[in-house]
Order: structure tokens, then C-alpha cells, then sequence
């Protein structure tokens, strides 16, 4: 069983009892969420059911395992013969869910 659910502006294919990594959400470490914006599920027996754009009913449970940030990614900006260099860094905030049950 999975579903496809919309997280900050992102889709994401979850399964239950696993780790995902999605874009910082407001909630604390240890609390409980839940999703509701499903696009789609595939049961056990291999129905999919496809929402327009979402299936009413349908939600995700899933606990807020870590706040933190991502690696450090650079950035680098270079014209030939122009005396024009840039480096920048970004780290990105990130949100780990647990996956605990897919409802609907």
C-alpha cells in the first residue's frame, strides 16, 4: 500500500512505517501530524484511486521524527574573462516523518 501525498508544495510517494524527508513543516519534534491533501492511494489489493485533485476522506498519520537542516550545497558563478566569481552556500531545512498509518 502507498499514497501520493502533496507536502509543501511537493508530491511525495509514501508507505507506511517509513522515514520521508519533506520541506520544514511548523510542527515540534515528537507530534503527531496530519496530511490530507492525498492525490492518490494503492491499496493491498491493487486498486488505485485517483483524487480530482484530491480524494475526499482520505488522510496520512505520520509523527515528526527531526527538525533540522540538509547538507551544505555550493554554489558557484564564474564568467570567462570578465573578472566575475561568486561562491555561495545553502543548507536546506528539512522536516523527517515517520509514517504511522494511511487512512481512506
Amino acid at each position: 500500500m502507498y499514497a501520493i501525498v502533496e507536502i509543501g508544495g511537493r508530491q511525495h510517494i509514501i508507505e507506511p512505517e517509513k522515514i520521508v524527508k519533506v520541506d520544514r513543516q511548523a510542527e515540534e519534534t515528537g507530534e503527531q501530524v496530519t496530511l490530507g491533501k492525498v492525490l492518490a492511494i494503492k491499496d493491498d489489493d491493487g486498486e488505485l484511486r485517483v483524487g480530482r485533485p484530491y480524494i475526499e476522506g482520505a488522510s496520512v498519520t505520520a509523527r515528526v521524527m527531526q527538525q533540522g537542516r540538509d547538507r551544505k550545497i555550493t554554489v558557484v558563478k564564474y564568467k570567462a574573462k570578465k573578472h566575475y566569481r561568486r561562491k555561495v552556500g545553502h543548507r536546506q531545512h528539512f522536516t523527517q516523518l515517520e509514517i504511522l498509518a494511511i487512512e481512506g
